[in-house]
C-alpha cells in the first residue's frame, strides 16, 4: 500500500488549495479513504472521509461547508478540496487508509495559511 499526497502550499487567508492523493497497492474502489491534519502542538484531527462504493462524505465540524473530499477511483485518487482557508487550517495534511486492519499514511503534504 502506498500513498502519496500533493498539493499543499502557502496561501492567503480566503485562498484555495486542492489536495491529491494517490493510491496504490490496493483495490482504492473497494475502500474508505480519509484525510487527517495535524497542526503544530495539537492532536491529529480527522477532516473528511469518502467511502468505497457509494462514495458517502464526511466532515469535521470546523471544516464543514468549506472543504469537500473526492474521489476518482479511475485514477485511483482521493481529493480535498479547501476553500475559504483560515489560519487554524494551517497542518501537515496526510490521507489515509485502513487496509486489512493496518492504518497506512503518506508522507503528508504542508498547508500553510497566512498574510
Amino acid at each position: 500500500v502506498r500513498l502519496v499526497e500533493s498539493g499543499g502550499g502557502l496561501v492567503q487567508p480566503g485562498g484555495t488549495l486542492r489536495l491529491s492523493c494517490a493510491a496504490s497497492g490496493f483495490t482504492f474502489s473497494s475502500y474508505t479513504m480519509r484525510w487527517f491534519r495535524r497542526a503544530p502542538g495539537k492532536e491529529r484531527e480527522l477532516v473528511a472521509t469518502i467511502t468505497g462504493g457509494d462514495g458517502s462524505t464526511n466532515y469535521a465540524d470546523s471544516v464543514k461547508g468549506r472543504f469537500t473530499i473526492s474521489r476518482d477511483n479511475a485514477k485511483a485518487t482521493v481529493y480535498l478540496q479547501m476553500n475559504s482557508l483560515k489560519p487554524d487550517d494551517t497542518a501537515v495534511y496526510s490521507c489515509n487508509v485502513v487496509h486489512w486492519g493496518i492504518n497506512y499514511w503518506g508522507q503528508g503534504t504542508q498547508v500553510a495559511v497566512s498574510s
